[in-house]
């Protein structure tokens, strides 16, 4: 079977599919090198963005996956993309930032959506059991991150270059996706952002985080890597390569 054709539904869940994802997949990934846009590369033969899109469009608990693509992608996707397009998979215009493009997703999720996960089509590998897992904290009412606990040694660097500290890491963790919330929780913290700019946050539960409410960690693999650079794509290509 070709990758195009990969992407299968799975059958239905036992009650009717209430989970929307948004997909942001509009940066220009510049720090990974020329060419065509990152999350259209492949990794071991596949492109990204398919990788990232596969295990959600098969979930039995999503309705609807929306993607959101740089400009002028949306009229004229790639061909392996647009072939995927119709009543479960989206393309929307995405912002010029992150939270833009998630804005942009939620516009267009139906109005049953009950919970909603937020995923970097940066992240190729995010197993199913993540996904279960977020959505099934998510659907308790609070936000719910897919995250790893800090492994290395992490330092306070000064802007001269200078450690200032080691950080105690027994509370940290580092935060990945899907993120997912009860979709009034994420719609209204948006709504309570407004347009300013300069409080754009890294992620979807930082947004969450300033309005104090609750968030808590879903433990995920580290192989759900974030690609971004060169180097990482020739990590991912080994990743793939040892997951056939």
């Amino acid at each position: 079977m070709s990758w195009e054709s990969s992407i299968s539904v799975s059958s239905p869940a036992a009650s009717p599919p209430d989970v929307g994802v948004v997909i942001v997949a509009a940066g220009a990934g510049v720090r990974a090198g020329p060419g065509e846009p990152k999350q259209f590369r492949a990794i071991d033969g596949v492109p990204m963005l398919l990788r990232a899109l596969r295990p959600f469009v098969s979930h039995p608990q999503v309705d609807r996956v929306v993607v959101a693509l740089p400009d002028g992608y949306v009229s004229q996707p790639p061909d392996w993309l647009a072939t995927l397009t119709g009543a479960r998979l989206h393309l929307v215009p995405g912002g010029g930032t992150r939270s833009d493009s998630v804005r942009a997703g939620l516009e267009v999720l139906p109005s049953h959506t009950r919970v909603v996960l937020v995923h970097d089509a940066a992240r190729p590998f995010v197993s199913q059991a993540t996904i279960d897992a977020v959505i099934a904290r998510a659907r308790t009412g609070v936000g719910a991150v897919a995250a790893v606990p800090m492994g290395d040694t992490v330092k306070d660097v000064d802007d001269d270059g200078r450690v200032a500290r080691t950080v105690p890491r027994a509370r940290l963790w580092r935060a990945q996706t899907p993120q997912g919330f009860p979709i009034q929780m994420l719609k209204n913290a948006y709504a309570d952002m407004g347009t300013d700019r300069d409080r754009n946050p890294t992620d979807d539960a930082e947004l969450c985080e300033r309005q104090s409410l609750t968030v808590e960690v879903v433990v995920d693999s580290p192989s759900n890597v974030k690609v971004t650079t060169a180097e990482d794509f020739r990590i991912a290509d080994a990743l793939a390569r040892a997951m056939r």
